[in-house]
């Protein structure tokens, strides 16, 4: 397994085409400088010593050993051996809604970002569960299958908005199907749901699937994220005087939390409901009802050491870096002057 430990410096590789481009643009202004002199083979002629290749060839090596020097400042590492870890825990998905709706603030800053802020604070209080996340809105999507790495858990979550499912609407018994399918039952561990919505404007039978999944012993919960009252959805969410979205008719749309369908997905589902707030997200009421779902050992493949392998990137780039500046731009004459292949007239 290849992994870099200052993944940020590898940015510095974006500099080669800018490289590029002024070298092209440098060779090309050249050109035509000579070209204003004369005739180009006249011109060749009076400057003899002159190389138009070399300065190419030491510029591809000048490249070359900057990519590899950005690579060995990242440090890439290599995993040298690998360790079977007996684990002991049970298999948790979230199931996270991200239609338009999840974009007013009646929680701060948002519905969304909320929900995306707590399951943050959730996988950093995880050991040996997994972890799995799949994105609904009219549709649903895995976006990260069953793993421990809560690492990429949190990158994964990062990505999520409510432009990345394309249809509109509340699909909660699609996205609670996928999540069964999703879960591995060969392994034995105990299977829990974290449904994450405000439940509105839902378009099929959610219920029906969280007693589906119950009957299969995954327990399916239920954060509920909104208020009763309502809120407008702004058009732009990061701008803060956004417009909001309005009707065929010209008024404010307003999204309201349906608490009873989040209750009664929760009771079909052998779960809890809980109303997510400013000061509670629910995420910990829900956890202690997941603690309670059966553990089992399982076998994790990880890698246990990682040895590091910039030295070599570095040695390249120095070779290279030698190897340009003994190239020069001129002609060695003498050499030129050598005509090892000529055939002799006799």
């Amino acid at each position: 397994m290849l992994r870099f430990a200052h993944t940020d410096i590898l940015w510095g590789l974006l500099v080669i085409p800018v490289f590029i481009l002024l070298f092209i643009f440098v060779s090309r202004w050249k050109r035509k400088a000579i070209a204003s002199l004369g005739d180009k083979n006249v011109v060749r002629l009076m400057m003899p010593q002159v190389s138009f290749s070399r300065p190419w060839l030491k510029f591809i090596f000048f490249v070359v050993a900057y990519a590899f020097v950005i690579i060995g400042m990242a440090d890439p590492q290599l995993g040298s051996k690998t360790e079977e870890v007996k684990r002991k825990g049970a298999d948790l998905m979230i199931l996270l809604d991200v239609s338009n709706s999840m974009l007013a603030h009646d929680l701060a800053p948002s519905r969304l970002e909320n929900a995306k802020r707590a399951i943050s604070q959730l996988v950093d209080r995880m050991h040996d569960d997994r972890i799995g996340l799949i994105v609904f809105a009219g549709e649903a999507y895995v976006q990260l299958p069953m793993t421990t790495d809560y690492s990429a858990a949190k990158l994964f979550l990062n990505t999520v908005n409510t432009g990345m499912v394309p249809t509109q609407g509340t699909a909660i018994g699609a996205a609670i199907e996928l999540g069964v399918k999703s879960l591995d039952f060969k392994n034995g561990t105990g299977k829990a749901m974290i449904l994450i919505t405000d439940a509105e404007n839902h378009e099929d039978n959610a219920m029906e699937a969280a007693s589906a999944a119950k009957s299969k012993g995954v327990m399916v919960n239920v954060i509920g994220v909104g208020s009763a009252d309502g809120a407008p959805i702004p058009l732009n969410p990061n701008e803060p005087n956004s417009p909001f979205r309005t009707d065929e008719s010209g008024n404010k749309i307003i999204t309201k939390l349906n608490e009873q369908m989040g209750k009664d997905i929760a009771a079909a589902g052998g779960g809890i409901y809980v109303r997510a707030n400013n000061s509670n997200s629910g995420l910990s009421i829900v956890m202690d009802q997941v603690a309670k779902v059966q553990r089992k050992e399982y076998d994790n493949k990880s890698f246990k050491d990682f040895e590091d392998r910039f030295q070599f990137f570095l040695a390249i780039a120095l070779g290279l870096l030698v190897a340009e500046f003994f190239i020069s731009n001129r002609k060695n004459m003498r050499l030129s002057g050598l005509k090892l292949f000529e055939v002799k007239k006799s």
